[in-house]
């Protein structure tokens, strides 16, 4: 019901994962990143509780194929799920489990990883992959321009109603935590929507939570 792309700029270093799915609130549940360390989704069936597991792990060392290996070992029914992670220094892993629901695939390559279950067809995945290794800019913009091709490629086999997308950076909380948690409209396209409000603010909006007093304006009625 999911497809799904974790990532790393290999620029500034910065994760993201992006996720879209026809359950609601599909990023609530999926979506796992930690600033210096990694990203992870965990999906199919979710366990949310494999995404801090693998960060933890990541944490203390272990490179992404280590820490889905150590998750794998540690968990329950884990050939019900999925787990994509990404590394600090860009290895990226995919473990799907023999019960992964309809038609299932995955793939990686250097800073990226995908994967998907009820997918229209097994090409997903390759899609999205291939979509961020050949864009530049902004971890942000490809992590949508990724989604938006596996969506193009065929995306899930039934439709869409939830999407997300978190960014983490240098501090503790994630500098991006969008998401559109049901919609009978495309979920991909409200994503798109708000991260072009989001963008150009982003960088505002860390400044004000480290030093109000450097901050910019805030820009509403009574704001000098």
């Amino acid at each position: 019901m999911t497809f799904s792309l974790v990532a790393r700029c290999d620029q500034t270093g910065m994760f993201g994962v992006a996720i879209s799915s026809s359950s609601p609130a599909v990023a609530s549940r999926c979506s796992f990143a930690r600033a210096g360390v990694g990203a992870v989704a965990s999906q199919n069936v979710t366990d949310p509780s494999l995404g801090p597991l693998a960060l933890d792990a990541m944490e203390s060392g272990m490179s992404a194929w280590e820490a889905v290996e150590e998750v794998k070992q540690r968990s329950r029914f884990i050939e019900y799920r999925q787990l994509l992670a990404v590394d600090r220094d860009g290895n990226a892993a995919v473990y799907s489990g023999p019960n992964s629901l309809g038609i299932w695939a995955q793939t990686s390559g250097e800073n990226v990883a995908a994967g998907g279950n009820l997918l229209a067809n097994d090409g997903v995945p390759h899609a999205i992959v291939d979509a961020f290794i050949g864009s530049s800019g902004h971890l942000g913009d490809r992590l949508i321009a990724s989604l938006r091709a596996g969506l193009a490629a065929g995306g899930e086999a039934g439709p869409l109603h939830s999407a997300g997308m978190k960014l983490v950076d240098q501090v503790s909380w994630p500098v991006v935590d969008l998401r559109c948690d049901w919609t009978q409209e495309c979920p991909i396209e409200l994503l798109v929507s708000a991260w072009k409000v989001y963008k150009p603010q982003l960088n505002a909006y860390v400044k004000r939570a480290l030093d109000p007093r450097a901050a910019p304006s805030f820009g509403v009625p009574g704001d000098e």
